[in-house]
């Protein structure tokens, strides 16, 4: 009898660890709304409710940061993901969410199982590999915060997915080993298909998540390095660089040049700087990382998976290990990335039980079945009660978040409020409704939003918020006092608006509205532009704040009207003097055009970061139409050229398939 080819016993070992993986994580299926109401996963299923409701393509996002772009927000593939499995399923976003997220970490197993037959050629290696994936995490020997932190030492990604809502980044965990394992397949065999499907992963890796995407970015280096040392093979290097630029090819049309300006400015605020000897330490590293694998892998083309597991090791260890220990740190969070730390050392240690297995004497292989029994049985309590640590909230309609949210829906529907802590985080999870800042400080276009915030959140003085305010466009504050269910308690100050503003909410338990005084609604203002001129760029005086808010709520008497007409187009009614402009309070980016019966009205950034409509004499009913981008349109072509190349490199993969067989 002849045994399975390969593929098959790899597809039905893939079968039974998503069926297995999914088992242990089944709750995650079917909750709609967890009991943690703290966690960020609110941001990404608001997100994803904002887009099944403005399906297929928004362009603007104007509920949040005064308005931004909607690709900026975040990276498209959960968010489609999610709005995707929702509008089939007929289901809302938050259950959605659950079931995609679900879907991807069960998945997760899979791919750790893949990468390690396609490195290792073991499938015993492979099935142990996938299964510590599932259950463990060696980082708990390293981090005692991380271990403290563990209910029943649950692995490190599935806290990070179900406590903190890093659905994100644990979808693009699930996607970095199947990406590998294909780029390994491209470099070792030459296969075209392999080669497409390294792309179209990567792709999607950073498509999830740029954490992930920051991962990857070691990894993938690595096992270049590993392949050319062991192999000398001139082609790998064209094979190396057409992944790369595949992948980015049919990200393009979202991922352009100043998204990558946006997010490394909004990386300022979300985390800490890098610092120079860091810096020099990662190169010392690497140097001598690539002088000892040149002299022990040289031409040895079955090295090429032991250099790559080490080098993943060596690199992950010193970023995150390093920034626990001593404070290392060269860009970003190091310890957003203990999931991959966990990845790269379940790899070595499956590497070195597989060597200690194949040795001919009986004392390795026991000395082996021992450290597996041993870490797996760390595993225990975790596995027993796996189910237990969901908690559903099925009275969602009765948490402050909804209720507050709903009531601005039925009676405030066109108002822009100032929100905090968690409602900031649900405050678009059922409707839209525009707020001062978001669901995370990513997209953030106008830098005004920030300091507002602090001074919302910290500041004693209210005349000093109640001006940022009025500076941008701020109807409401959404006050949270000491007994308030809220979950953060952002407020230092809770109290400092108590008869300073008139209050048109209040639940009798600790939540609160507030009106701030605005001349007109909307967000359009006639200004006057001799006082225009005599602003100075924005220095969060007092002064600064009292003269731009004169400017807009005592200037000159022409009420105007707004409304928006889907995401992307912002009608204006406006009557304009002689020596007179507009003030949009909604920020300003160059893709923004404006139209008045025919004619283009010039628009520029005011000291707010806001847009100025610089309007002629008249009666106007004005576009705002915010255009796609140039860049956009580039990049779209490029996503179709590259999506041309990868179905051709899919059928040229197949009919050479169909030639050998």
């Amino acid at each position: 009898m002849t045994s399975a080819p390969r593929w098959k016993t790899g597809l039905l070992d893939g079968v039974l660890l998503f069926l297995l993986s999914g088992a242990l994580i089944w709750p995650l299926f079917t909750i709609q709304y967890a009991n943690n109401w703290g966690s960020i996963e609110s941001t990404f299923i608001a997100d994803a409710r904002f887009l099944r409701e403005h399906w297929p393509n928004p362009r603007w996002q104007p509920l949040w940061y005064g308005g931004t772009r909607f690709d900026y927000i975040y990276p498209p593939g959960l968010r489609y993901g999610t709005a995707g499995l929702s509008k089939l399923l007929s289901v809302d976003t938050a259950r959605a969410y659950h079931i995609y997220t679900a879907l991807l970490y069960s998945l997760g197993a899979v791919g750790v199982y893949l990468l390690i037959r396609v490195g290792s050629g073991s499938r015993g290696a492979a099935w142990l590999g996938a299964v510590a994936s599932a259950l463990l995490s060696p980082s708990f020997l390293f981090m005692t915060h991380m271990r403290t932190d563990a209910p029943r030492l649950a692995p490190v990604k599935w806290s990070a997915l179900v406590r903190y809502g890093e659905g994100p980044h644990m979808s693009a965990l699930t996607l970095i080993p199947f990406a590998l394992a294909a780029s390994y397949l491209a470099f070792q065999k030459r296969r075209p298909a392999a080669l497409a499907l390294a792309a179209v992963f990567s792709a999607l890796v950073v498509a999830h998540n740029f954490y992930g995407g920051t991962a990857l970015a070691v990894f993938y280096p690595l096992l270049v390095w590993a392949f050319w040392i062991t192999h000398r093979e001139r082609a790998l290097w064209f094979r190396a660089a057409a992944i790369p630029l595949l992948a980015y090819g049919i990200s393009a049309y979202w991922l352009v040049p100043s998204y990558f300006r946006i997010t490394a400015t909004n990386l300022e605020i979300v985390s800490e700087k890098g610092n120079v000897w860091s810096i020099w330490v990662a190169l010392g590293v690497a140097a001598a990382f690539a002088a000892t694998t040149w002299k022990l892998a040289r031409g040895r083309p079955e090295r090429a998976w032991p250099v790559f597991v080490w080098g993943g090791f060596v690199f992950f260890t010193l970023n995150v290990l390093g920034q626990y220990y001593v404070k290392f740190r060269v860009a970003g969070e190091p310890e957003r990335l203990v999931p991959e730390l966990d990845l790269v050392m379940i790899l070595i240690a499956v590497e070195g039980l597989r060597r200690l297995w194949t040795r001919k004497s009986w004392i390795p292989r026991v000395c082996a079945a021992v450290v597996i029994i041993v870490a797996l049985g760390t595993s225990k309590g975790y596995v027993r009660r796996a189910w237990t640590f969901y908690t559903r909230d099925p009275n969602f309609h009765q948490r402050v978040e909804y209720q507050i949210t709903d009531w601005l829906a039925n009676n405030a529907p066109d108002s822009r409020s100032a929100a905090t802590g968690s409602l900031r985080f649900w405050f678009n999870a059922w409707h839209d409704l525009a707020q001062l800042g978001g669901g995370s400080e990513q997209g953030l276009l106008n830098p005004m939003i920030q300091p507002a915030h602090w001074e919302l959140n910290l500041g004693p003085d209210p005349e000093h918020t109640i001006l940022w305010m009025q500076c941008l466009g701020i109807d409401l504050i959404i006050v949270h006092y000491e007994n308030s269910r809220e979950f953060y308690h952002d407020y230092v100050h809770p109290h400092k608006f108590d008869g300073a503003l008139p209050v048109i909410y209040n639940d009798g338990e600790g939540n609160v509205i507030f009106q701030v005084p605005r001349r007109y609604p909307g967000l359009a203002r006639v200004i006057d532009n001799r006082v225009l001129a005599t602003l100075v760029p924005m220095r969060f005086e007092r002064e600064d704040l009292r003269a731009f808010a004169d400017m807009v709520e005592k200037g000159p008497d022409a009420p105007t009207g707004t409304r928006f007409q889907g995401t992307d187009v912002l009608e204006i009614q406006a009557t304009v003097q002689s020596g007179q402009s507009i003030v949009v309070q909604m920020s300003y980016d160059p893709a923004w055009r404006a139209y008045s019966t025919g004619r283009v009205i010039p628009i520029r950034r005011g000291v707010m970061g806001q847009m100025i409509l610089e309007a002629p004499p008249g009666e106007h009913h004005i576009r705002l139409v915010f255009e796609l981008p140039l860049e956009n349109q580039i990049g779209r072509v490029l996503t179709a050229l590259s999506a041309t190349v990868l179905a051709g490199l899919f059928w040229l993969g197949i009919r050479r398939r169909e030639a050998s067989s």
